[in-house]
């Protein structure tokens, strides 16, 4: 229930959203409260499966391509092909929309010549899918490091620049990962907070290394520090999908401003039927209808608006325990 959940907690999330690694000294000295309130505070949280700081991975600074895929089926066997979509390695934020009779899901790639694999032979001979629809991401607007929560938080100014980390310079470049690297990626993806010690256990480096390679891995733009958070905690709605078309002129305008909407969990430039697409978080029907009334109808050269309710999401981020 909602009522689980405090202002400090609320804060706490937040600040996590900030920088997922910051000690809970510093978090402590920011919020006002003691080091041992933090730490107990994050150890409930996280027991609970509030809130989990996860390493995620831009799959693109790797070479892969991503998805998104709108699987029509009959309502009676959505669940089930939603359920296999989701037992995939490659898939996240599976989703049941429309009513039962469409799933989307995002799928990631490694390589063009896996795209048309998956798109032309895998997916359709599915049994019990009557038809795919498919849009490759473009460009990214608003989603992976940046997170809903750093819209709905409520620390001010001063917390938050107390708490955001240095910047990460950004260096272009092919990036090649070893099995220690994966190693590495797959523990923070698990809990983004793990140690510098049980990292160096687990890569067989040491913990300076450890501390570099994470860096170098930031500046390649490969791994961002991202939370998972419980919806109740910020009192967050229903999730629904709109799928939208923008005159190429103003697609550029129109995806930065979508993606400076506090309703906006994601927004991406894409290819296929439609060109622009969003997540969005909304208290209701009615403060819907009253966000697409408003800020989706003053976008720029918007000539077309396709919602899709999300019913049930059967799987969240890839990286899932």
């Amino acid at each position: 229930m909602e009522s689980d959940y405090d202002e400090l907690d609320r804060r706490l999330v937040h600040a996590l959203q900030i920088d997922g690694r910051a000690a809970f000294s510093t978090i402590a000295e920011v919020l006002g409260v003691s080091d041992r309130t933090i730490a107990r505070r994050y150890a409930r949280l996280r027991s609970a499966g509030a809130v989990r700081v996860v390493g995620g991975v831009d799959p693109t600074a790797l070479g892969a391509v991503l998805w998104f895929l709108r699987v029509r089926c009959a309502p009676a066997v959505s669940v089930p092909v939603a359920e296999a979509l989701a037992r995939r390695p490659d898939t996240s934020w599976v989703s049941l929309t429309s009513g039962g009779t469409e799933i989307t899901c995002t799928v990631r790639t490694e390589s063009e010549a896996d795209s048309e694999t998956l798109l032309l032979a895998k997916l359709p001979r599915t049994q019990r899918v009557e038809g795919v629809t498919a849009h490759s991401v473009l460009h990214a607007f608003y989603g992976g490091p940046d997170n809903l929560i750093a819209k709905l938080g409520s620390l001010d100014d001063k917390a938050i620049e107390r708490l955001r980390p240095p910047p990460v310079p950004h260096r272009p470049g092919p990036v090649r990962l070893d099995d220690s690297d994966r190693k590495l990626l797959a523990t923070l993806a698990t809990d983004g907070r793990t140690g510098l010690e049980q990292l160096a256990a687990v890569t067989g480096w040491s913990p300076t290394t450890v501390r570099r390679r994470m860096r170098e891995l930031r500046e390649r733009g490969v791994l961002y520090l991202d939370i998972d958070v419980d919806p109740r905690l910020f009192a967050l709605g229903t999730r629904t999908l709109l799928w939208l078309s923008v005159a190429p002129t103003y697609l550029a305008e129109a995806g930065a401003a979508l993606a400076e909407h506090p309703e906006v969990a994601f927004a991406a430039a894409t290819t296929g039927p439609t060109n622009l697409c969003a997540s969005v978080v909304c208290a209701d029907q009615r403060e819907l209808y009253r966000y697409l009334t408003t800020r989706v109808a003053a976008l720029p050269a918007i000539t077309h608006v396709e919602t899709a309710p999300v019913i049930r999401t059967v799987k969240r981020a890839a990286n899932e325990p």
